[in-house]
């Protein structure tokens, strides 16, 4: 499993309007091969901040499956025209040995 974390800043004013667009682009992201969830967090203190947390089968599902397809451009299409510079996206992984853990 691979956690894409993705920061995104909304044009000041549109923050509304992303979010309806989000519902939308929600239901494209969740047909994508390898797609497990994705959750949305809105910034406390900047509240044009959001906080996209999406699972992943694999690394490749998203940066090669999901980002070369045309799902993608059907996402972006969606919700870029409100996003204030680029996202910052970053991925992660289990440790294993700490999730053993934690279960």
């Amino acid at each position: 499993m691979i956690l894409e974390r993705a920061v995104i800043h909304i044009l000041p004013g549109q923050e509304e309007s992303f979010e309806t667009a989000m519902a939308q682009a929600r239901t494209v992201i969740s047909g994508a091969p390898g797609f497990r969830s994705l959750r949305i967090l809105r910034g406390v203190e900047r509240r044009r901040d959001y906080l996209l947390l999406v699972e992943w089968d694999t690394l490749e599902d998203h940066n090669v499956g999901f980002r070369q397809s045309q799902l993608f451009h059907q996402w972006r299409g969606l919700i870029g025209r409100y996003f204030d510079g680029e996202p910052n996206i970053e991925h992660f992984e289990p440790v294993e040995a700490l999730e053993a853990v934690a279960s």
